[in-house]
């Protein structure tokens, strides 16, 4: 069996197995569970994790780009500054700031004070998916939730999102396992 990070939470409820890009599967489960039943479930989920590893094949060819994390974050910053102020004043709303960090799950986030995150590995998607992240979370500045009013605000502004998001589904654990040169 392939190599399973087991990691005991006291907030989880359930167990939650994934299989991170490049990393060992890793199996979070509650504090309460025993080991006897960590091991049914990993046995139970064996195939779904050799199938979920399988289909990680490298597709972006990111290996190869050699990033400054330095310079990719500058550039991430530019581009996703001029591209917030454009689309804050289509939408109608304003922002406090923009930070660029290094999520390890997220592309971006908004708070309800207007202070917006976004991945630095972003400026390495195609434009349209940078583009649809900036506008998804300027979008949480009227909707903070993702309810179907906050969907329906996402169309307006960008009617092809739907492309974007199974973009990130299909690629994104491939660019969040990217790690740039220092």
């Amino acid at each position: 069996m392939p190599p399973v990070e087991v990691r005991r939470s006291s907030r989880a409820r359930r167990w939650r197995l994934e299989v991170p890009w490049s990393e060992p599967a890793r199996l979070t489960v509650p504090k309460r569970m025993s080991r006897r039943e960590i091991d049914a479930v990993l046995e139970r989920q064996q195939a779904w994790i050799t199938r979920e590893r399988a289909g990680q094949i490298p597709r972006l060819g990111l290996d190869q780009l050699g990033v400054s994390e330095s310079e990719a974050r500058t550039a991430a910053r530019e581009l996703i500054e001029a591209l917030a102020d454009e689309a804050a004043a289509e939408i109608g709303v304003t922002f406090q700031r923009i930070r660029i960090g290094a999520q390890r799950t997220l592309w971006g986030s908004c708070s309800p004070r207007g202070s917006l995150s976004f991945n630095w590995r972003l400026v390495l998607a195609p434009f349209d998916v940078l583009d649809y992240v900036v506008v998804h979370e300027l979008c949480h500045l009227r909707v903070l939730n993702h309810s179907p009013r906050f969907w329906r605000l996402v169309e307006r502004h960008r009617p092809a999102w739907r492309e974007q998001r199974d973009w990130l589904r299909e690629h994104g654990s491939e660019l969040l396992a990217l790690r740039a040169l220092p």
